[in-house]
């Protein structure tokens, strides 16, 4: 018999992390903990594909900065720097005032009606970020969340011939030396997909696989999107138009971002807006409580009409009308009865 691979009745909160979760760059510690200038590493990173561009080289603005970070550790500034060393740079980011309790504050959204709770709606939290992926897993989030798509690196490489040999040595002095996964603005929109058809779940199912609407795990309509800005234009405008929720946030100390934010709003782009403050008492509390539950309330009305429309009624006993009775008493009247013999 036929049968929807998922029951839909799960909601994404999709999330970018820098200027989204927390107030500056998730490399600040990395760099404060070797001692180098993040000012002047971000001045170079920027001007790396226009120098590259008067050399003959054509670089992308997304990897430019891995690319960086790599040249800064065969440089010796960076020395030594692995994915341990990555993680436990993570443990040092701080957070927007609310979290991370509030990841948790979220996904009780989905259990404060006795019809979410019948129909088990569930809430998950995605981080999908151009930043460092062992960052992210290294900070307090981490547990809270359940998936990260983010950048990767390779520590030792395989060297040629690798697949002749019946054992590979281990080094104990490990360093990152090769770019093993980039999420830039416009794969992130992948990662959506990824999240949308269940592949992070079900590694059988390939993103690129052509599944009915009622097949994917976590339809569009079932996310909410939040970023900081433009950069994620991409990833806001899939979700918009397929149906889900798109949120913006500023820094409360910065007019320039919400001006930003604002923006956004007046071209489309985006649903609503406001403070990176996670905090019971802020609008961007209440908006993502709001839209939870109105997203709540619709997989309940769409599940309850698939019953109703799916399950047939039983037979069950008929009762006669009062007009029928009467009928009836009609047609046993002693008149009725002698003219009939």
């Amino acid at each position: 018999m036929p049968t929807t691979l998922f029951t839909q009745n799960t909601i994404a909160l999709i999330w970018d992390f820098d200027k989204t979760l927390i107030p500056e760059y998730m490399q600040s510690p990395l760099f404060r903990r070797f001692g180098v200038d993040e000012a002047t590493f971000w001045q170079e990173t920027n001007k790396l594909a226009e120098h590259y561009r008067q050399r003959g080289y054509h670089l992308s603005p997304e990897i430019a900065y891995l690319n960086h970070l790599l040249t800064y550790v065969r440089a010796g500034q960076l020395g030594g720097l692995n994915n341990r060393i990555l993680a436990e740079c993570g443990a040092d980011i701080q957070f927007y005032a609310g979290l991370p309790d509030f990841f948790a504050q979220v996904k009780s959204f989905a259990q404060e009606k006795p019809e979410y709770i019948k129909h088990d709606i569930s809430v998950e939290h995605y981080i999908v970020s151009t930043g460092i992926a062992p960052m992210v897993r290294g900070s307090a989030i981490a547990s809270h969340v359940d998936g990260i798509w983010a950048c990767e690196f390779v520590e030792n490489p395989l060297q040629p011939g690798f697949l002749k040999q019946k054992e590979l040595p281990l080094d104990a002095s490990a360093e990152i030396a090769q770019i093993g996964m980039v999420i830039d603005n416009t794969t992130k929109t992948r990662a959506i997909f990824e999240i949308n058809k269940g592949t992070n779940k079900n590694s059988s199912i390939d993103v690129n696989s052509k599944m009915a609407p009622e097949d994917r795990r976590i339809p569009i309509p079932n996310m909410i999107y939040i970023a900081d800005g433009p950069s994620d234009v991409p990833s806001f405008s899939v979700v918009k138009h397929g149906g889900g929720r798109t949120y913006a946030v500023y820094n409360p100390e910065k007019p320039a971002e919400f001006e930003q934010n604002d923006r956004l709003l007046q071209s489309g782009r985006i649903h609503g807006y406001g403070p990176a403050d996670y905090r019971k008492d802020s609008s961007t509390y209440r908006w993502l409580r709001l839209h939870v539950h109105q997203i709540c309330d619709r997989i309940v009305s769409d599940r309850e009409a698939a019953v109703a429309s799916k399950a047939a009624k039983p037979p069950r006993h008929l009762n006669a009308t009062p007009e029928e009775e009467a009928a009836k008493k009609a047609l046993r009247s002693p008149r009725q009865a002698t003219f009939l013999e």
